[in-house]
């Protein structure tokens, strides 16, 4: 399975600017109806098509886990993302510190007042903030799902443990899907379905069903208006950002469009409630997987700095995974001729 890392990189490259780039699309389009009813956004917007800003929490706790996989070379862990969290601790205590949940705040206070990475997650109510964010494990792991999802749910134990570990799982689904998608899936199908297939099968059993009853809703509802009524009956959690409403939520999304990440988007900051995290998981899942919108074709204009950046970060990233697999690859190699 690792050697499907070995794609034509520059096709690699492409496809991980696309999820990088439409997940802060996503971010930035859901983020006025962040919180809102369906029909409060109706009432207020109208059908939500277009976006301003430059992302929120979804975005910069991504580039957090970006740069501490940069920085160990693909093999980062809880204690990387906290000290990446640390080191760029402006980022979050900064003009958007309102929009982190209070979970990120607590475990960054915490760590800095010296209790140890492993413990800040204890008692931490549930959110999407590790599974918002996962994108650059799916990214350095690209073409292996299993192992996305075995290091997202490391990672993710910095923010997410025991009673809301279906958090993790959250997080684990989200990278195996990306991963899935950048290793040649053939279809929007195949990706989500990849999703629960690496979770733990009895510990993780809720948020696998979550998902399956989640994308069956989606694959029967007869219309966006129709999914979205029946998934709010049926799917909400207390808090709005919980991880079991969120990520069922976006990957149902991503294959109601059908795999267009404009349109996944779109559906995301359209659907209500954690508007802006659902809508950036969207774009991560069907960027990764279709790549960018010709500009002919598309029906959203993307600044160039988006493109940009993202691509500068997703060609770090690809060749953060290559490495990490080569090496791997070798290590087994080597294994075997002793």
């Amino acid at each position: 399975m690792l050697t499907k890392v070995e794609l034509h990189k520059e096709q690699l490259v492409e496809r991980a600017t696309a999820a990088m780039a439409y997940g802060r699309l996503g971010d930035s389009m859901g983020t006025p109806t962040e919180n809102l009813e369906p029909d409060e956004i109706t009432a207020k917007f109208g059908w939500v098509t277009t976006y301003e800003g430059d992302g929120t929490d979804d975005t910069i706790m991504a580039l957090m886990i970006a740069k501490a996989l940069i920085r160990t070379d693909g093999f980062a862990t809880s204690d990387d993302w906290a000290k990446e969290c640390l080191d760029h601790r402006e980022l979050i205590f900064g003009d958007k510190i309102e929009k982190f949940f209070a979970s990120v705040i607590h475990a960054l206070t915490k760590v800095e007042r010296g209790s140890l990475p492993r413990r800040v997650a204890i008692g931490n109510m549930p959110s999407s903030s590790s599974a918002m964010a996962i994108v650059p494990v799916g990214i350095v792991n690209a073409g292996n799902p299993q192992m996305a999802a075995q290091q997202a749910s490391e990672i993710a134990s910095f923010l997410h443990v025991d009673e809301v570990a279906f958090c993790q799982d959250g997080a684990a689904a989200m990278a195996s899907a990306i991963a899935a998608a950048l290793g040649g899936a053939s279809t929007i199908e195949e990706v989500v379905e990849t999703s629960t297939v690496y979770l733990k099968p009895w510990s993780g059993s809720e948020m696998i069903r979550l998902i399956k009853d989640a994308c069956a809703l989606a694959q029967a509802a007869s219309s966006f208006e129709d999914f979205r009524s029946r998934y709010h009956a049926s799917f909400r959690q207390q808090i709005s950002c919980d991880s079991r409403e969120t990520v069922p939520a976006a990957l149902a999304l991503s294959l109601f469009a059908e795999g267009d990440p404009e349109q996944a988007i779109i559906f995301g900051a359209n659907f209500g409630r954690d508007t802006d995290t659902i809508a950036c998981m969207a774009g991560y899942i069907c960027g990764a997987w279709r790549g960018l919108t010709p500009p002919d074709l598309s029906k959203i204009a993307i600044n160039d700095h988006v493109i940009e950046e993202s691509r500068k970060l997703a060609h770090a990233l690809v060749d953060v995974g290559q490495r990490k697999a080569r090496l791997e690859v070798s290590n087994w190699a080597s294994l075997a001729q002793a």
